[in-house]
């Protein structure tokens, strides 16, 4: 929610803002990251990261070359100048419908397209063949990027798409008077031949000139986008999607906004700069933080975030949700915690199971996980409660940029949902597999590390001959303890056993599961 008018005034006077109040995007650039964060009311709501000289993949587009077609999954795979070739399904290479978020508007005078379909595909794209392309997920571990022939280029009024003549409005608007304002510029409009436009929310209470101003930038940058296309050979990056301050500028920068600020003076100017031609009476939202201090400790970022990466969050009324991320699917539980209530059993849960909605959206998106999700509410017998919560849910997910599919409480009691994965999470961005656990969070116990060292030595030393069972034995020093206070006369009996002669020896670099079995002799590893 936005400053009100007196918030305004007191802090135009007085200098102080409140970091608690309003909606801010505040930007911390540094020599190898910079770092975005949406505030609301002083509670941390969307969070990106963007290394220094990295590509930002999604909404570039590229002329790639076919390599191969895959009839069974339907798809093709193309050179696009990556690691990895991209991945183009059937379906994103059929010119696409508006989806339920807009409402179609009818131009009229348009030409009848034949209508293409799946098996069209492979007849219009034959391998060998150059094809332009749009990235519209980033790659995620072994997976190439996704892409689509469906370009669209976005301002900040309006989406250009140059290669379709579908025209239409966001339902967002629902103002009847606005929307019929809206629709009548959109029939006015003087379009290229075979393009259409999308009005965003921000177009909004914008005269016509605006629109047409924006407009016509799109269009600039489409023909610098055609000429790419058709003077170079693929594989080629025809048009790369802005960087981070570009990209907030364009998407964030609304009426609904109180203020950008940034500790980078050449990026306070140079958004300002980017915000001029469009909304002069905008630059003033823009500022730059000269300290003292720093500018994510005084807005009281850092530490939202690094709750982030807890697997558990506990909310305001007492009770908490645990997040866990696997491979297929990412599975939230919500436990009453703390929130025993008083009275009314029902009624706690329910308003646990709300609260725990509108954070299970929130760190969605701060975490930007994406795939299949699975929420297990706390069992609720009341069907009542059981949709209000699932309309709770769909509320929450609408300021959501990633598109998301919810569906009602099973009779299990847990809600699916999927999100759509645009970019790698947070997490994988950050982390890496912990050398020690391999990625599944949990170690070996030193008892347990005794049984499988014994239950080696015992199948080597019976392979051994009788008269060379001399072994080195190198563990991590966790482990020497729990031997020398615990196992040893199980050490003993072992060496009775084969008539062996056992040396151990500790190394601190060696993780918990980690051990070496070697001839004392030559320092040779035996195997096992």
């Amino acid at each position: 929610m936005s400053l009100g008018f007196v918030q305004r005034i007191k802090e135009f006077f007085t200098g102080n803002k409140d970091v608690n109040s309003g909606t801010r995007i505040v930007i911390n650039c540094e020599k190898l990251e910079n770092r975005v964060a949406l505030l609301e009311n002083g509670v941390l709501e969307e969070y990106s990261v963007e290394r220094v000289g990295t590509t930002h993949l999604v909404g570039s587009i590229y002329k790639g070359r076919i390599k191969n077609i895959e009839q069974g999954l339907k798809a093709m795979f193309i050179d696009i100048g990556l690691e990895k070739n991209a991945f183009l399904h059937f379906w994103d290479a059929i010119p696409a419908a508006l989806d339920a978020g807009m409402e179609e508007i009818n131009r009229g005078g348009g030409k009848k397209r034949k209508t293409i379909t799946a098996k069209d595909i492979p007849d219009l794209y034959p391998v060998g063949a150059e094809i332009l392309v749009q990235v519209t997920k980033g790659p995620v571990g072994n997976k190439g990027p996704r892409v689509t022939t469906n370009i669209s280029l976005a301002g900040r009024l309006l989406v250009l798409m140059p290669l379709n003549d579908s025209c239409g409005i966001s339902r967002k608007i629902d103002d009847p008077k606005e929307r019929l304002r809206l629709r009548t510029i959109i029939e006015n409009l003087s379009l290229p031949e075979g393009m259409g436009v999308i009005l965003r929310t921000e177009a909004s209470g914008k005269r016509k000139r605006h629109i047409v101003r924006d407009l016509s930038i799109l269009v600039e940058q489409w023909k610098d986008i055609a000429e790419h296309r058709d003077t170079r050979k693929a594989p080629v990056c025809c048009f790369e999607e802005p960087d981070v301050f570009e990209r907030t500028v364009r998407d964030f920068l609304t009426d609904d906004l109180d203020e950008i600020v940034c500790d980078d003076q050449a990026v306070v100017q140079r958004m300002k700069e980017l915000v001029a031609p469009i909304s002069r009476r905008a630059q003033r939202r823009i500022n730059y933080f000269a300290g003292p201090g720093s500018l994510f400790e005084k807005y009281q970022i850092q530490r939202q975030i690094d709750s982030a990466f807890y697997r558990q969050v506990w909310l305001r009324c007492g009770g908490y949700i645990v997040i866990d991320q696997t491979e297929a699917l990412i599975s939230i539980d919500v436990n009453t915690g703390r929130n025993k209530g008083a009275g009314n059993v029902d009624k706690v849960i329910f308003d646990t199971n709300l609260e725990a909605a509108a954070e299970v959206a929130r760190q969605l998106r701060l975490r930007n996980m994406g795939g299949l999700v699975v929420v297990d509410f706390i069992d609720m017998k009341s069907r009542k409660d059981q949709q209000s919560l699932y309309k709770a849910m769909i509320d929450h997910t609408q300021r959501d940029k990633a598109k998301t599919q919810i569906l009602p409480i099973s009779q299990f009691g847990l809600m699916e949902m999927t999100r759509q994965r645009l970019h790698e999470s947070l997490s994988d961005a950050m982390y890496e597999e912990c050398a020690h656990c391999k990625g599944h969070g949990q170690i070996k116990t030193p008892l347990t590390m005794s049984v499988e060292l014994q239950r080696r030595l015992s199948s080597v030393m019976s392979r051994l001959p009788d008269h060379d069972r001399d072994v080195l034995v190198v563990i991590h020093p966790d482990v020497m303890q729990r031997l020398r206070t615990s196992d040893d006369q199980i050490l003993v009996e072992l060496e009775r056993k084969y008539q062996a002669r056992m040396t151990f020896r500790t190394d601190p670099n060696y993780t918990r599961e980690q051990f070496l079995i070697a001839n004392a002799k030559t320092g040779e590893e035996l195997k096992y």
